[in-house]
């Protein structure tokens, strides 16, 4: 089989795919199995599975090329065009504007070859008008003086010919270029981008290469940063690159291949993006009920910090500061709440000494959930991703909050 052309086997999310004995090699099989089993779910050859794979989406979307001849792509269970939507409101790429025409794409890995031309001609640019640069400080033995010397160790070591010196050195290698560099190096080996895209991207990088040090950044790196007049326009860059590391970010085995996995969890998406959402609109819905926002608010238990709960929304009001709902999204298809579900959003509210916890889904329950567990009440809500986020949105809070539709 040609190199240039891999097997293409597709699995939408949740959705079993049976595959014949010999349509999959033992070791691609046990490779996918070993390097992927949270992605991807494998049943081998049995007589449970009629001497045939079984395999299953367990709720991402992406490409995982498994060996030069055998390329998964796991497909969304929702439009694409909700599942871009979702990307822009997630890593806070909507208020940048040069989103214009990216719904067009027919694919996510198209998607993704827009956005990685796009970062690269924005850093290409940024190159020309010169990166951001700081003073660092630094400590080096020099046979020169520079900056302040340690003048005890002058005394205490006269013998030694060089001087320990203390000084800022102003330098391009600094935290905001290296994210950016650390990201051109994942895009060029991720394998997804066309002819047409890569030597941009190399170019970009290239450029980089000579003023920083090569070092793996966290998709955290670029989250809460602070800017100034100097490097704002690093903000929708940062933005970018978050996006990049989150789903391409060397994490998983490729084997003998130098190509890296494009992977993107829904659950995660989902959570991030229900988030972004009810950010970006609470001055049209929220002001009403005067509620500020927290997300992923960590909640420690007893005197230490070894034990505490990640909430995934709270919901304060802003006159008392009192925590007046616990939010969590579910991306799972169910009939009804765990009740795992159930006992974590008691222990939600319990920590944060709220009366009203929200368990979200992304489609409506066959069995809506509103209880009561002593004080607390506990419901099923549904922001829909079926289809217009928007009035998805304003049907969520509604639901919520009690307020109307507003356009």
């Amino acid at each position: 089989m040609s190199v240039t052309s891999p097997q293409i086997i597709e699995l939408t999310e949740y959705v079993p795919k049976l595959l014949g004995r010999l349509q999959l090699p033992d070791v691609v099989g046990e490779m996918l199995w070993r390097d992927y089993e949270t992605q991807v779910s494998v049943d081998f050859p049995s007589p449970k599975t009629g001497d045939r794979w079984r395999l299953t989406n367990q709720g991402c979307v992406g490409h995982i090329p498994l060996t030069p001849d055998f390329h998964i792509i796991l497909r969304p269970k929702v439009k694409l065009d909700n599942l871009l939507r979702m990307l822009e409101y997630a890593y806070q790429l909507k208020s940048f504007r040069f989103l214009s025409g990216l719904v067009d794409c027919q694919t996510l890995l198209e998607f993704y070859q827009r956005l990685a031309d796009i970062l690269a001609r924005r850093i290409l640019n940024r190159g020309r008008q010169g990166f951001y640069c700081a003073y660092i400080p630094k400590t080096e033995h020099l046979p020169y003086v520079r900056g302040r010397v340690d003048v005890r160790q002058m005394i205490t070591r006269p013998w030694d010919t060089k001087i320990q010196c203390y000084y800022e050195e102003h330098t391009a290698d600094v935290e905001e270029n290296q994210i950016l560099a650390w990201t051109l190096w994942c895009i060029a080996r991720s394998g997804l981008c066309t002819e047409r895209v890569i030597p941009t991207v190399r170019r970009a990088y290239h450029l980089l290469q000579g003023l920083v040090t090569l070092q793996p950044c966290h998709p955290r790196t670029c989250v809460g940063r602070q800017y100034n007049r100097l490097n704002e326009d690093y903000r929708p860059l940062h933005a970018l690159c978050r996006f990049f590391l989150q789903q391409t970010a060397p994490s998983h085995e490729t084997g003998a291949n130098a190509t890296l996995p494009f992977l993107v969890n829904m659950s995660q998406l989902y959570e991030h993006f229900v988030a972004e959402w009810l950010k970006a609109h609470r001055e049209t819905a929220l002001l009403t009920q005067a509620l500020d926002i927290q997300s992923q608010e960590r909640v420690y238990l007893g005197q230490g910090q070894g034990l505490y709960l990640d909430i995934d929304l709270v919901l304060y009001d802003q006159a008392t500061g009192i925590a007046r709902y616990v939010l969590d999204t579910k991306y799972k298809a169910a009939s009804k709440p765990a009740t795992a579900d159930i006992y974590q959003m008691v222990a939600y509210a319990e920590a944060k000494g709220c009366q009203e916890a929200i368990l979200i889904y992304p489609t409506p329950l066959s069995e809506p959930l509103n209880i009561k567990v002593g004080s607390i009440r506990i419901r099923s809500l549904t922001f829909s991703l079926a289809g217009n986020l928007e009035q998805a949105g304003y049907c969520f809070l509604q639901d919520l909050l009690g307020i109307g539709n507003r356009e």
